[in-house]
C-alpha cells in the first residue's frame, strides 16, 4: 500500500517542476492501493506543487449542451475522473468559467490563469487555460491514461486551423460562477461529425524529440510532455498532414 511520501517520490523520480505548471490526466484506479485513497493522491500533489501550479481538467463537454445549456462552475460534475471533482472541493481551488472544458487550478496565480474563460468562443482557445500551458512551458503528467486524452493537441488543432474540426455554427451556453453571476457564452463545439481521437499516434515522436518522458506513480505508468514541444512538434505534422488525427494509421517516419 503506498504511502503520501512513497507518492511524493514518485514525482520527485519524474522530475516534476515543483515550481512550475503541471496539468494531470489522470486514473485513479491505476494507481493502486493508497493509504487514505484519493484524498492522499491529492495531498501528495498539492503538497509538492505548493510553490508552483497544480492544474486538473475539469470538462463538462458530455453534459453541458444544447439541451442542457447552463453550466453551473460550483456543482458540475467533471466528466474527468475522480481525482479531479475532489479536486474541485479542495480550499483555495478555482475553476474557470468554460462551459464545456474547464479546469481547475491551485497555487498562487490561480485566479489569473483561469481568468477570463468566459469569453472564449472555441474549448481551447489560445488565449484561455489550454494556450497558456504553451505560454508557461507547463509539464502535462498523463496518471495511468492513455495520451489519446491529450487535450492540448484539439488546442493545436485550433490553433492551426485545420478544417472540420470546429462546428461552423455557433451554440450559447450560460456559466454561473460560484457568486451566483451569469455569463453568457458564444462557442463553436467540436466538430463531432469529424472527431480526432488519435492523438496517442504522436507518443513516440514526443519520446523520439526528447518532449515526452515516462515513469511511475504508484502502479500507474506515466508520461510526462512538454506543454510547448507537443505543440510545436504537432504543429509541424499537421502542416505536413492537416488530417493526421482522422484515422490511427502510425506514423512511419518522424519528421527530421
Amino acid at each position: 500500500m503506498y504511502t503520501r511520501q512513497d507518492l511524493l517520490r514518485c514525482l520527485e523520480a519524474m522530475d516534476i517542476n515543483p515550481r512550475g505548471v503541471l496539468l494531470v490526466h489522470s486514473s485513479m484506479k491505476a494507481i493502486g492501493e493508497v493509504e487514505g485513497r484519493a484524498d492522499t493522491v491529492l495531498d501528495a500533489f498539492i503538497e509538492y506543487m505548493r510553490d508552483g501550479l497544480l492544474v486538473f481538467p475539469t470538462h463538462t463537454w458530455s453534459t453541458i449542451n444544447r439541451q442542457n445549456p447552463v453550466m453551473y462552475a460550483a456543482t458540475e460534475p467533471a466528466c474527468t475522473g475522480i481525482l479531479p471533482n475532489l479536486f474541485l472541493k479542495r480550499p483555495g481551488v478555482v475553476r474557470s468559467l468554460h462551459p464545456t472544458h474547464s479546469v481547475a487550478a491551485l497555487g498562487a496565480d490561480a485566479r489569473d490563469y483561469v481568468r477570463g474563460e468566459q469569453l472564449a468562443e472555441t474549448p481551447c482557445a489560445r488565449g484561455g487555460c489550454w494556450g497558456k500551458l504553451v505560454d508557461r512551458d507547463a509539464q502535462i503528467l498523463f496518471l495511468g491514461c492513455r495520451t489519446t486524452c491529450n487535450t492540448l493537441l484539439h488546442g493545436t488543432e485550433e490553433w492551426e486551423n485545420i478544417p472540420d474540426r470546429l462546428e461552423t455554427e455557433p451554440q450559447l451556453f450560460t456559466v454561473v460562477d460560484t457568486d451566483g453571476a451569469r455569463y453568457p457564452v458564444t462557442q463553436y463545439r467540436h466538430n463531432g461529425s469529424h472527431p480526432s481521437r488519435f492523438y496517442d499516434k504522436m507518443e513516440p515522436v514526443f519520446a523520439a524529440r526528447g518532449a515526452m518522458r515516462y515513469g511511475r506513480f504508484g502502479d500507474a505508468p506515466c508520461a510526462v510532455g512538454s506543454a510547448a514541444a507537443m505543440n510545436q512538434i504537432t504543429a509541424e505534422y499537421l502542416a505536413k498532414n492537416p488530417r493526421l488525427f482522422s484515422d490511427e494509421t502510425p506514423i512511419e517516419q518522424p519528421l527530421a
